[in-house]
């Protein structure tokens, strides 16, 4: 029986892709750098900030001292972009609200700050159907690592066979089988729905 679900945030419950690629972009381009859409897209797609700055270090010479720095402009600039874009998708509330009524545990495991997922949930008017979250401040090692899934399936009181794990892109997708629960692949916020995480659960339940 599956007795939890687990989200990723960005490209699952959130379309903030781009947001991140454009706060990111706002930040570096201060110092000359820029990573393009086809990198972001193949290289840098949900990892956390400090690691595609550090990939930057390595591969374009970013100095490392500005690291900090850098990183607090993002993340400033996805606030703001957040603020002003972010809004309840219906499906995904009717989702979340009747995996809630059926006694689900669900949660969102994903490689942001923490600030920045509770201001996108509370945007997205999902935070109320969350038991918890976890974000890369809760974690010593980010996505691709399992770290994240394998303490909120903990969190959660139950057996990795008992959960089923929301996720759209690789690193994501490598953590959440690394943990030993069931995975969802979807493409884009518009594929999670209650319909298909009902099909995924019944699947796995077998």
């Amino acid at each position: 029986m599956i007795k939890a679900v687990l989200f990723d945030m960005d490209g699952v419950l959130i379309d903030a892709k781009d947001w991140h690629f454009h706060a990111l972009n706002d930040a570096l381009s201060l110092f000359g750098f820029e990573i393009s859409r086809t990198e972001h897209l193949s290289a840098y797609d949900g990892l956390p900030t400090k690691k595609k700055l550090e990939i930057l270090s390595q591969t374009q010479g970013l100095p490392r001292p500005l690291h900090d720095f850098i990183n607090r402009l993002k993340q400033r600039r996805t606030h703001e972009i957040t603020i002003q874009s972010c809004r309840p998708m219906f499906h995904h509330q009717y989702a979340l609200a009747r995996l809630k009524r059926e006694g689900m545990k669900i949660a969102v495991c994903s490689n942001s700050i923490r600030s920045t997922i509770q201001v996108m949930m509370e945007n997205a008017a999902l935070l109320e159907y969350l038991d918890f979250f976890l974000s890369n401040e809760d974690t010593s090692a980010p996505k691709p690592d399992p770290e994240i899934y394998v303490k909120a399936i903990a969190q959660c009181g139950v057996q990795p066979h008992e959960v089923l794990i929301v996720e759209d892109n690789h690193h994501g997708i490598q953590a959440a089988r690394a943990s030993g629960g069931n995975v969802l692949e979807v493409a884009t916020v518009y594929d999670v729905t209650y319909d298909r995480i009902a099909a995924a659960i019944r699947k796995a339940e077998g």
